[in-house]
């Protein structure tokens, strides 16, 4: 096989400068990119060829270096297009190659990019363009000007008198003005600047109440505007409730442009109308597009943002581990649908308990608990989980046992497993009304194990996430997933297919393959049995190899994060000291005399014998802290059992640019606005909380007939809003994904600043 061929010195150089990397970074990082490896495997295993970059500059890197080549072949697609119609000459050639945008490049191609059927064109059929020349020369004042048209009259061309070609003169023009790159950049950016977006109730809809009346009258200039506010003038848009616009300084822009056009020219009211024309018909609704374009895709990626750094911190939950978990999927009229899984989460029985059958329930689950010994009890926090919770922890303190613990997990995304087709796949002996009970216990036993069976999309820790860019969405949502699941690493003997897929350089098609594989040979003993597995080969073995762990393994490495490729060099250092492999590992008297620099060579430097050093330590340690239920109180259970300055527990359960949702176990989270979550300024809610953080709030207001509950984490007393605005209340938000709230506008509040994956906060959640 031939090899890839280095990225090009320009390129290396440009994602150099603009990321602030060494250039031998960059080129390290893109010359494994381009060979086909995994960002994971070269963020663990490959630090010395990229200097150690993380995942996340390797993500910059690798996304930069593909804009850059997609604007690289657009430009050389549109000076071909020019050079075929005979109009690229040096300067136009010169600004072409100049340009750093996809946005500059296509303004520069604009007068020559094929257009639908235009005025300007009817007019230059109609033989009006040397009338247009002599406008756009400016020799003529206006009287001479409408002498020079009456020879162009003509009806049978469509021209039936001096108006109608002075009309067709002026199209021209105005479309060789709007055409102009220099100048719609400019009106773009003054736009930008000065530009304020409008939105108002949609006809019919100004007296109707709504999630969207706050913006039924709402101005804001179009640079302050935060990007949840963008997503949700959209969506009130797209259902109808609101029409909104980008109002320009239009005056102040017609008239820098007639300064530039009109000038000294004669002719000057005629220019002057074909400046307002060029302006108002075709640059502003142009340049409208564009900046609604960017204001759509700049909500999209701080909204993408915000739901990977939430996906991220729930994914990476801790988990309680191989322990007997009893799932209660609660539910009224249906009843509590009842699952025991065992320490590896096969199902051991199923059922279904009623709450209005409290000596009934009290004796099936005291059954339950004798028969199968659960060490935790794992519900469900959506309807009738409190009143469940309540009548289970009541059993458990009259008959005075000690255990299982209660523990109320997030159910997000459960209904939605329970029919997919995984799920019948997985259960298929079970009703799908069973299926969410079984993975509400597993999701407690391993976050991520369950969680990466269901769409990210569904498991509700986003804002908007139905109206971003889908395809985008899912390519940050599948990279967190693939993140978290390489970090943790995957026991290869247990694993389920969804599971192992998202391990760097299998995929679903080679994961079942392994299933099969597993199934069939009764299980792994090695991590080289792996090599038969069908289609699994040396490429994809070398990317997976480091995060798949074999517990009991034929090899005492096999159950690390150690790669194979570094075997022979840790059974070196093992003989070094004397001692055999097994001794060495977990040994820390023996490890602490590994002279590291020692062993530096062969594609081997310090970054990597520091990481295998610390693998040797700990190995197979689980990166994952460990969880701490929250204590919610027992006498609050529903909204209206909320009061002004009530101090409640609760757990964080979403975090978007405007504040956090907490569930302080009411059925309704209730919204800590940025401004509430401390006393001080807070610009990023992830420098307070994070997914999953038990926190103390205090209830600021509640509103039953909206469904809102606004709560503060500030310890000042203060209501005020710390960035300068008043109390500011939040809708609640459902915990099954409703969409994310709108928030009251305010004029002064700032946009948050979405920082990147490696700035996230720590999980904070630990299991008592």
């Amino acid at each position: 096989m031939a090899a890839t061929p280095p990225a090009p010195q320009h390129l290396v150089s440009t994602v150099a400068r603009e990321l602030s990397l060494a250039a031998q970074q960059v080129a390290g990082a893109l010359a494994l990119f381009d060979e086909g490896n995994t960002l994971p495997f070269i963020a663990r295993y490959r630090k010395e060829a990229t200097g150690g970059l993380d995942e996340v500059q390797l993500r910059d890197v690798r996304d930069r270096a593909e804009y850059l080549r997609e604007l690289a072949e657009r430009r050389a697609a549109i000076l071909e297009s020019i050079q075929s119609q005979g109009k690229l000459d040096s300067d136009l050639e010169a600004k072409i190659n100049g340009v750093e945008t996809k946005q500059a490049l296509e303004d520069l191609y604009l007068p020559f990019k094929p257009k639908r059927r235009t005025r300007a064109m009817i007019a230059r059929e109609r033989g009006l363009e040397p009338l247009a020349e002599l406008l756009w020369a400016g020799e003529l004042d206006d009287a001479a000007l409408a002498r020079e048209a009456m020879s162009f009259v003509d009806p049978a061309k469509e021209v039936p008198d001096v108006e109608h070609a002075l009309a067709g003169a002026r199209d021209i023009i105005a479309e060789r003005i709007a055409d102009d790159a220099d100048l719609r950049g400019t009106v773009r950016e003054r736009t930008r600047a000065d530009g304020v977006v409008r939105s108002r109730a949609a006809t019919g809809k100004g007296k109707e109440v709504s999630k969207f009346q706050d913006y039924y009258e709402f101005s804001q200039p179009l640079r302050e505007l935060p990007s949840h506010r963008m997503l949700a003038i959209r969506r009130g848009e797209a259902e109808g409730f609101l029409v909104w616009s980008i109002d320009a300084p239009a005056e102040h822009i017609v008239s820098g442009i007639e300064q530039r056009f009109v000038g000294r020219r004669n002719a000057a009211q005629e220019m002057r109308l074909v400046v307002t024309d060029a302006y108002k018909r075709l640059i502003a609704p142009a340049v409208e597009v564009d900046l609604r374009m960017e204001l759509k895709t700049r909500a999209d990626d701080e909204a993408i943002a915000i739901f990977g750094r939430n996906l991220e911190q729930l994914l990476l939950a801790a988990p309680a581990g191989e322990r007997v978990v009893l799932g209660l999927d609660p539910g009224f009229r249906t009843g509590v649908k009842v699952a025991v899984v065992s320490k590896t989460g096969a199902v051991a029985a199923t059922d279904t308990f009623f709450l209005h059958q409290p000596d009934r329930f009290t004796q099936s689950l005291l059954a339950y608990i004798a028969r199968f010994d659960p060490d935790l009890v794992s519900i469900g926090n959506g309807t009738a989980s409190r009143e469940t919770e309540t009548l289970v922890r009541d059993v458990l303190a009259e008959r005075k046992l000690a255990r299982p613990q209660v523990v109320v997990v997030n159910e997000s995304g459960a209904s939605v497993y329970s029919a997919s087709d995984l799920a019948r796949d997985e259960l298929p002996e079970l009703d799908v009304s069973l299926r969410g009970a079984v993975s509400i216990a597993r999701r407690l036993q391993d976050p991520l194990a369950e969680l990466v069976k269901i769409d990210p999309k569904s498991i509700g820790v986003g804002q908007y996430q139905h109206d971003v860019s889908q395809p985008r969405l899912k390519q940050r949502l599948d990279a967190v997933v693939e993140s978290c699941v390489n970090r943790v690493g995957v026991e290869v003997n247990t694993a389920s297919a969804p599971l192992l897929s998202y391990v760097a350089g299998i995929g679903p098609s080679l994961a079942a393959n392994i299933v099969k594989a597993r199934d069939a040979r009764g299980g792994f003993t090695s991590r080289d049995e792996l090599s038969a597995v069908p289609r699994l080969g040396a490429k994809a073995f070398e990317q997976a190899a480091g995060f798949l762990r074999v517990r009991g393994g034929a090899h005492p490495l096999d159950a690390s994060a150690v790669h194979p490729e570094r075997y022979a060099l840790v059974e070196r250092m093992a003989a070094d000291l004397g001692v055999s492999l097994g001794q060495l590992i977990g040994n820390d008297g023996a490890i602490e005399r590994v002279n590291m620099e020692r062993y530096v060579g062969d594609g081997v430097g310090l970054p990597t014998l520091r990481d295998i050093v610390s693998e040797l330590e700990k190995p197979g340690r689980d990166p994952r802290d460990v969880f701490e239920p929250p204590a919610f109180r027992a006498d609050v259970t529903e909204p209206k059992h909320l009061v002004e300055g009530m101090e409640l527990e609760g757990v964080v359960t979403n975090i978007v640019a405007f504040g956090a949702f907490v569930d302080v176990g009411v059925h309704q989270d209730g919204l800590v606005h940025v401004s509430q979550l401390a006393d001080r300024y807070v610009a990023d809610p992830n420098a307070v909380v994070s997914v999953g953080q038990k926190v103390r709030v205090r209830v600021l207001s509640v509103d039953l007939g909206r469904n809102r509950i606004a709560l503060t984490m500030r310890r000042d007393g203060s209501a005020t809003d710390a960035n300068g605005g008043g109390r500011s209340a939040g809708r609640g938000k459902d915990r099954r994904g409703a969409p994310a709230p709108i928030s009251t506008p305010s004029q002064k509040q700032q946009l948050p600043r979405i920082p990147k994956a490696g700035d996230i906060a720590p999980n904070g959640m630990r299991f008592r």
